[in-house]
């Protein structure tokens, strides 16, 4: 049932493009639509079925997971599925998810083309209840990797020994893998707001910031915590705290009904008070589930309005060269009058 649903909504929006059928390439959106994990899937839906097509390496897996049609390929999937788009007068694609080489051998296929654009991603923003125990899971796990990878930490240790200890910790606690590569970030470096991990050692006085996450069951968390190694200064406690009121603030704008430029728009006017609007050099948050970044994006230029069951994150930051950078940011669940922190982890600066 909960495929069916998922693939009605898929062929209603074809409805409105005018399409007989739409032919799914990433790989989220074909787990989205039929539960199949594998690396290599394409899916078929129209009106009446829907085909999983994929290699002979995933027949057993096909079969177990797919609520669909399998057809197992012998040469590339997209060749094969033009040969079967002869009945159809008009197919949608996944213009922002497919390379010009598959997008030329499905164009084999005499029909007219139009783009989904981000109709499948919209379709994935509101989470089902299923899915939402699926990102807490992911949010709990997650937490509980940093608090046990942070009981083996010592001074001296480097960038990459933290995050692979982190790693390591997820993958004990059964994370299928790691969202996206760990951030560990020490002093100066803590300024790079993607930094990645590298020999610097962890010892003497300064910021070090942890950007983590998690897949369990398909579904990613995120969370960026923040320490300190020695006493902590004034200039330091001052950019913590102005970055954590920025946080709380934004988090006090989500609910369903609101813009999410709104809510960038509350971080970012507690950071200008503070002096460090320049500082504050990304967007506030971004939603998440089946992949790390997914709509909507709390950005400033952003107009989607949020829904109850909305999985984002609030994570504002700021960034000075020369000094470190602090970034706190939580997995949350929009509800209708407000919303829910998942992410368990203390927001207060670590001293280690």
């Amino acid at each position: 049932m909960l495929y069916k649903n998922r693939v009605a909504a898929l062929r209603a929006a074809l409805v409105e493009k005018e399409s007989e059928a739409a032919v799914i390439t990433s790989a989220p959106n074909v787990r989205y639509f039929s539960g199949f994990t594998g690396s290599n899937g394409a899916l078929l839906v129209s009106g009446q079925q829907v085909t999983l097509f994929t290699d002979p390496r995933y027949t057993i897996q096909a079969g177990r997971e797919a609520s669909a049609k399998v057809v197992i390929a012998k040469g590339p999937l997209e060749t094969v599925i033009a040969a079967k788009l002869g009945s159809f007068r008009k197919v949608a694609f996944e213009n922002g998810r497919i390379s010009f080489r598959s997008m030329a051998a499905l164009q084999q296929a005499r029909v007219e083309w139009c783009s989904l654009d981000d109709t499948c991603e919209r379709l994935r923003m509101v989470k089902s209840e299923e899915e939402q125990q699926a990102i807490r899971a992911s949010v709990l796990l997650n937490s509980a990797a940093l608090d046990e990878a942070l009981t083996h930490f010592q001074e001296g240790m480097t960038e990459t020994d933290l995050a692979a200890e982190i790693e390591y910790r997820m993958r004990r606690r059964g994370a299928e893998k790691p969202a996206f590569e760990t951030i560990v970030a020490f002093g100066e470096r803590s300024a790079l707001p993607h930094a990645q991990p590298g020999a610097a050692k962890i010892t003497g006085r300064g910021l070090l910031l942890i950007d983590m996450g998690s897949f369990l069951g398909g579904y990613a968390s995120d969370m960026t915590r923040m320490a300190h190694l020695g006493r902590i200064p004034a200039p330091t406690r001052h950019l913590f705290d102005a970055v954590h009121e920025a946080q709380l603030a934004a988090l006090d704008r989500v609910k369903a009904g609101v813009t999410t430029a709104s809510v960038d728009a509350a971080a970012r006017k507690v950071l200008q008070s503070h002096g460090y609007g320049k500082a504050f050099v990304h967007s506030t948050g971004h939603g998440l589930g089946l992949e790390i970044h997914e709509m909507p994006r709390i950005g400033k230029k952003d107009k989607t309005r949020l829904q109850a069951g909305m999985a984002i994150t609030i994570e504002p930051g700021a960034y000075l060269e020369g000094f470190g950078g602090v970034r706190i940011e939580d997995t949350v669940l929009v509800t209708g009058s407000g919303c829910e922190i998942l992410t368990p982890t203390s927001k207060k600066l670590m001293v280690l």
